[in-house]
């Protein structure tokens, strides 16, 4: 049995917006798949969920996992997918519970911080992106399904992690995506504060590494640093300390909109 016939892919979308080329695209790569999607859009391999958090997507999604799969991929629907064997490569090491790779996005202020937080990912693995990742189907089985969490790529990193498992953050293979992207300052904003408002979540609900919880623990009172990248980094700063604060406040859901208490 080929490698591929033992790899199943779950793929999110909040509505119909590029469904179809998603669709096309894991049939040329001969992924055998599910697209969970918040809008009938009456194709096959494609499933209606009411979106209520990117989690809740992906729970629903395994249900539809097959016996023979043995890797399973978690995709979202905005991304087109480079080098995807690349990815799988480091299951090889029986170590290896899970693999996310790097997120390639337009010129712009969220692509700035994507290089700086994948600079320290490739020393130091603090975060996970959730637009591609591998798992190794025996580790998956035991961390699921997710509980409600704005940053479920990170509670999965976490408890891979906590199970004793390897995480490798994979560049060579990638994902191109503009939807993440944010349109102005105030989006990023905005974005960074669902993100970070999510991982302390992430780290309330697993049991991260120290070293993880330390970073996390400096992460507030270090934000003010950004503040050289100019206005760019005023408004990160300010994403981490609303996030942070949202947390503090007792935000919990897994919302893929944000809930945030003004």
């Amino acid at each position: 049995m080929g490698m591929m016939s033992r790899v199943f892919a779950v793929v999110s979308a909040r509505d119909a917006h590029g469904v179809a080329q998603k669709g096309r695209e894991l049939m040329e790569l001969g992924l055998d798949h599910v697209i969970v999607c918040g809008e009938q859009v009456g194709l096959q391999k494609v499933v209606l969920r009411t979106a209520r958090g990117k989690f809740d997507a992906i729970n629903f999604g395994l249900r539809s996992l097959p016996g023979s799969a043995e890797i399973v991929v978690l995709n979202d629907v905005d991304t087109k997918i480079v080098n995807f064997h690349r990815g799988l490569r480091h299951f090889a090491d029986p170590r290896v519970g899970l693999v996310f790779t790097r997120v390639e996005l337009p010129s712009g202020a969220h692509s700035m911080f994507n290089r700086l937080i994948d600079s320290i990912r490739r020393r130091f693995i603090i975060a996970a992106n959730g637009e591609l990742m591998f798992f190794r189907r025996q580790v998956l089985d035991r961390i699921t399904p997710i509980r409600p969490c704005k940053a479920e790529d990170s509670l999965l990193l976490f408890e891979t992690l906590k199970l004793g498992y390897r995480a490798v953050f994979e560049s060579d293979c990638h994902v191109l995506t503009s939807r993440t992207s944010s349109s102005s300052l105030k989006n990023e904003e905005v974005f960074k504060r669902k993100v970070v408002c999510g991982i302390y979540q992430a780290l309330h609900l697993s049991h991260a590494p120290l070293s993880v919880r330390i970073f996390y623990t400096i992460l507030p009172f270090a934000s003010p640093l950004l503040l050289v990248a100019g206005v760019k980094g005023w408004f990160w700063m300010r994403g981490i300390l609303l996030g942070f604060s949202d947390f503090l406040k007792g935000d919990r859901s897994g919302f893929w909109l944000p809930t945030y208490k003004y």
